[in-house]
């Protein structure tokens, strides 16, 4: 199987790369990941839950990261095996490129798959594949983000903030119905 994405990435290249190489912020993002431990010089030992059409099993593995070229790319060699489901193995060339404020990943998987998995079918096994990697950015970007849910509501509290009513008669009514529900109960 082979797969080609690029992803773009609202941050600068340097947080973009400390981020690929934050273990705990992975986990988060890797669907199914249950554990990232170090496993020697660049090396990490990983188990996940992974699910490819009706086969489902536990993958336990190694991720190496070679061709360290920092910030910009690496290549990542995994193996795992998921006992009676299979096993996969391959590389994924991680590339980093800055674009003004954000940054372009791009990436390229060359990956190999034996056992039950390989059995159902390339095209299952590549949409699996796909599903895994857009859930993966859908996470990780949002992890990565800056967050501007704080400074919204201050931007969109400055006109109601200059009406000067606006804000002080929707605390009055916030209390008044939770007082009307307690007394109610």
């Amino acid at each position: 199987m082979e797969m080609n994405q690029s992803q773009r990435l609202p941050i600068p290249q340097q947080v973009a790369w400390e981020a690929l190489n934050d273990t705990a912020l992975l986990k988060q993002c890797i669907p199914g990941c249950e554990s990232i431990e170090p496993d020697g010089d660049n090396a990490y030992q990983v188990a996940m839950t992974a699910a490819v059409g009706p086969v489902k099993a536990r993958f336990k593995g190694r991720m190496a990261l070679e061709d360290i070229q920092a910030p910009d790319s690496y290549t990542i060699r995994f193996d795992g095996q998921g006992g009676a489901a299979g096993f996969g193995k391959g590389t994924a060339r991680v590339k980093l490129e800055p674009d003004g404020d954000e940054t372009v990943l791009t990436y390229t998987v060359d990956a190999h798959v034996g056992g039950k998995i390989a059995q159902i079918g390339s095209r299952l096994v590549d949409a699996a594949a796909r599903k895994l990697a857009d859930t993966f950015f859908a996470r990780f970007t949002e992890a990565v983000t800056p967050d501007t849910t704080q400074e919204a509501p201050a931007a969109e509290g400055a006109p109601a903030a200059a009406a000067g009513e606006n804000e002080q008669t929707e605390e009055p009514k916030r209390k008044r119905s939770w007082t009307a529900w307690i007394s109610k109960s």
